[in-house]
């Protein structure tokens, strides 16, 4: 028995990486003023989403790291090959856009984290583009991989940040578990964002990416899995005390919009100096650890949907498209910061509302692909999973049309 348990500890961290990172990355710059928004506007009411939500995360995640371990191909690929190139085409460009916007909110929580204290963007925005672009060209998956590992361990910031706030922990508890609906278009757009921002269409593609790459396969999925549910409860874990955190400081003072997530930080500073120090540091890091993710998945995905050779253990010569798309989403997403009358926040929501509106999108192709007992065999979805999945495509096409109508009303008003 405990030789059993010895070599599944073994298996274990031989396989975390992908799951744990992707989830975990998740809280970037974006996520982080999304969830910062919804605190430092609505207080703790946005915390029952988090449940929801981390189910959602659990099952789509799980999904894509199965189908990468059976398949051994990537998302992308799997759509081309069973869907053709024109219906991988047209959702490749959707993503990009969408990924490019990620990307530039990335750099800009680089930017106003470091300006903070008295950085100006023109120095840290390039730097940080650099240091982003020779870890992953100069590195392998593997080194990569642990400098991403840890990376994720100093999201505890977040943590130590929502403590020092003392918010009104039961208040927290109740609004965790009892969901309440405003009937609002900035309600039902922050309702979005956070399950955008949260199971966002990038994480799908780039965790069955990184799957393959790592190597994983269905002998050890069952150790993959647990990584998978392990990265998405840390990633619920962080987002809660974000909320938490701006709901104690901002929400229940004085609720407002606030203008970024360095905006978020500032807020914070009655509560002490290490509070706003806590808060800042964790923008900085997720943004900079994000600003890596979010251009890698991208190219992944891209060059997978459209059979070009990608990874991160290619050289350049070997996989040129791959490393070039990087670069360019890099050189164009830390670029745009640096323009003066960029509307980034705007941009940054947008964003958000858009991973939430694509989202029905890629669950469709992917509880399509990983019920199809001749790529899955005996690894395909179970009825509860399926339930889980259509439910969720279902509820975020709903939102979106109810946020389209009350658009509307408003408008018409």
């Amino acid at each position: 028995m405990f030789r059993r348990l010895k070599y599944h500890i073994l298996v274990f961290f031989s396989v975390i990486g992908p799951g744990f990172i992707t989830a975990v990355v998740d809280n970037d710059a974006g996520g982080i003023y999304t969830y910062s928004q919804a605190g430092a506007k609505y207080g703790y009411l946005p915390l029952w989403t988090l449940l929801p939500i981390t189910l959602l995360l659990i099952v789509t995640q799980e999904m894509c790291s199965r189908m990468g371990a059976v398949t051994g191909k990537g998302l992308s690929d799997l759509i081309r090959e069973e869907f053709g190139l024109r219906t991988t085409f047209f959702l490749m460009v959707i993503l990009v856009l969408a990924n490019l916007m990620n990307v530039m909110a990335n750099f800009a929580g680089i930017a106003s984290s470091l300006e903070l204290f008295q950085i100006s963007r023109h120095f840290s925005v390039p730097l940080g583009g650099l240091i982003v672009w020779l870890l992953v060209v100069k590195g392998s998956y593997a080194r990569v991989e642990k400098v991403f590992l840890f990376a994720t361990v100093l999201y505890i910031s977040y943590i130590v940040a929502g403590i020092l706030v003392k918010p009104d922990w039961k208040q927290a508890a109740l609004n965790s578990v009892k969901p309440e609906f405003i009937f609002d278009a900035g309600y039902l757009t922050m309702l979005i964002g956070m399950v955008g921002t949260s199971v966002a269409p990038w994480m799908q593609f780039y965790l069955q990416s990184a799957i393959v790459e790592k190597g994983v396969s269905a002998k050890e999925y069952a150790e993959s899995r647990i990584e998978v549910i392990v990265g998405c409860v840390v990633m619920t874990i962080i987002a809660f005390f974000i909320i938490v955190a701006c709901a104690g400081a901002i929400g229940s003072v004085a609720p407002r919009d606030i203008k970024d997530a360095a905006d978020a930080a500032e807020g914070l500073k009655p509560f002490g100096t290490y509070a706003y120090l806590m808060f800042a540091a964790g923008l900085f890091n997720a943004s900079l650890f994000a600003a890596c993710i979010l251009p890698l998945s991208t190219a992944y995905t891209v060059c997978e949907g459209l059979g070009f050779e990608s990874g991160v253990n290619f050289g350049f010569r070997e996989a040129p498209i791959f490393y070039w798309l990087f670069t360019l989403l890099i050189v164009v997403g830390g670029g745009v910061v640096l323009l003066p009358s960029f509307p980034l926040v705007k941009a940054i929501l947008l964003s958000q509302v858009l991973n939430g509106i694509l989202l029905p999108l890629v669950l469709v192709f992917m509880i399509l692909l990983v019920n199809k007992r001749r790529l899955m065999r005996e690894w395909t979805n179970s009825p509860t999973y399926n339930i889980v999945a259509w439910t969720a495509v279902v509820v975020m096409i709903t939102l979106t049309l109810a946020l389209l109508g009350i658009s509307v009303m408003e408008l018409g008003g």
